[in-house]
């Protein structure tokens, strides 16, 4: 019988799970981020047109 000489304390157990919700955090974040690319690939949502947004210094050149 062969004998395993490890020994986890509490902090190592605290940062696995700390490393684990990270890792978990991360995926989630990750998913968020390209959720509508995902379904535009995948033809589930249609592309929306873009809209253009008038910019400040355009109309404070025009009035001086």
């Amino acid at each position: 019988m062969t004998t395993v000489l490890a020994y986890l304390d509490p902090g190592s157990g605290s940062m696995i799970l700390q490393i684990i919700a990270g890792g978990l955090a991360a995926v989630a974040v990750t998913a968020k981020l390209y959720w509508n690319r995902l379904l535009r690939f995948l033809r589930i949502r249609k592309d929306e047109p873009e809209t253009t947004v008038e910019t400040s210094s355009a109309r404070s050149t025009d009035s001086a």
